[in-house]
């Protein structure tokens, strides 16, 4: 396959050849050469980059409205009045068994143009999943809910894989003595990636592998987020959604918002969703659009001028192809005459604001066995 004429961010237009799940050349366009044995894709003013990595969702929790009705002082104190206020919706959402969530978790991911996403929890059921998956941590709740969790953080025998917790989640002085804590019964000093960091000094920063930073979902609960123009100098920052009981659906309005701070730069942001996420996670070639990397990756239409101002302004109905290891998982309507070579039984058509997708399985099935369960559960894609 070739993807002829696309914008790669500060390099310029080019081609890009993918063979074999990987991409293998990256050129200047010659008028004068044609390739009769591979399937050829023409784009108009668009921009490709690498699939993102979300490094941190809940991907049973997608199917939840916001929860929350004040700025609240730390995640014990959000989660108690949850629970007190919102009992009818939260025993709604978890009658819908979980495998469905979980399904429909991997699609609000996908069709934000996430070809990997983190998993926070407990192992879930992710069969035909039409994306990566990533379960390669142990995930610890946080030191406030998570049970025996020195135990678990101390395990001799565990798998050598980083250890995930949300830690420092609160703005008040038990969410910064907590972080202590954590690093206090650390004692065979495991890799610690943290996730939100929203009380976390620099000093505390310099423990860990990395920090996930959810703005998002931390405007939303706590009123402010943490403190990454610091943080950043100590630690790894990668970037997540966390799921839609404290986000937004959308990551494209989360990084707008997240780049509105003016707390990472603009190379820096979109590394924590691509290049440094990989790296961090171990996710071998990819996270890079180059040769003898996979190609996961994304086309979008390119609707600011500027590769960077075109990134950002981006947001889920722009965006025309998705490719994981070579593999069409999602296209535009529009691309459908130059995709003769596919088996179009195996995606099904979904509208996002008004525009024709093709997105691989069957999420359209997926939304109505969800709304057998939950009729009043709202969709961001419409279905015939």
């Amino acid at each position: 396959m070739i993807l002829h004429h696309v914008n790669m961010i500060n390099e310029g237009v080019k081609s890009i050849k993918i063979d074999n799940g990987k991409i293998v050349s990256i050129y200047q366009e010659n008028k004068n050469t044609y390739d009769t044995e591979q399937v050829h894709l023409y784009f108009e003013n668009c921009l490709a980059f690498p699939g993102l990595i979300n490094s941190h969702d809940h991907l049973d929790f997608n199917l939840f409205p916001q929860l929350g009705s004040s700025i609240y002082k730390n995640y014990m104190d959000w989660g108690n009045s949850l629970h007190k206020l919102n009992k009818a919706v939260i025993g709604s959402i978890l009658n819908i068994p979980k495998e469905l969530r979980t399904q429909w978790g991997m699609y609000k991911n996908l069709i934000n143009g996430i070809t990997t996403v983190v998993q926070h929890g407990d192992g879930l059921v992710t069969n035909n999943a039409p994306i990566n998956v990533f379960t390669q941590s142990h995930t610890l709740h946080s030191v406030g809910l998570e049970k025996r969790w020195k135990l678990k953080l101390n395990n001799l025998f565990s798998k050598n894989y980083p250890f995930a917790i949300h830690i420092g989640e609160g703005t008040d002085k038990y969410s910064f003595k907590e972080i202590d804590r954590l690093l206090k019964w650390n004692v065979f000093k495991r890799k610690l990636i943290g996730i939100h960091g929203v009380a976390m000094n620099p000093k505390q920063a310099s423990h860990f592998e990395a920090l996930v930073w959810c703005p998002d979902s931390n405007f939303f609960t706590l009123g402010q987020t943490a403190a990454i123009a610091q943080l950043k100098t100590k630690t790894k920052i990668l970037f997540g959604t966390d799921s839609t009981l404290s986000a937004d659906w959308n990551i494209w309005e989360q990084l707008r918002k997240a780049r509105q701070t003016n707390l990472l730069t603009d190379d820096e942001l979109i590394n924590a969703v691509s290049s440094l996420a990989a790296a961090t996670w171990k996710l071998n070639n990819t996270g890079i659009l180059k040769e003898g990397y996979h190609a996961d990756m994304i086309v979008t239409e390119k609707k600011k001028p500027g590769d960077t101002d075109a990134f950002f302004a981006t947001s889920p109905e722009d965006i025309m192809l998705i490719l994981d290891k070579g593999k069409i998982i999602y296209f535009d309507e529009s691309l459908l005459l130059q995709l003769t070579h596919i088996q179009i039984n195996n995606y099904s058509k979904i509208f996002i604001k008004g525009r024709c997708k093709y997105v691989i399985g069957e999420l359209p099935a997926l939304i109505k066995q969800i709304k057998k369960y939950a009729p009043n559960c709202t969709f961001p894609v419409e279905i015939e």
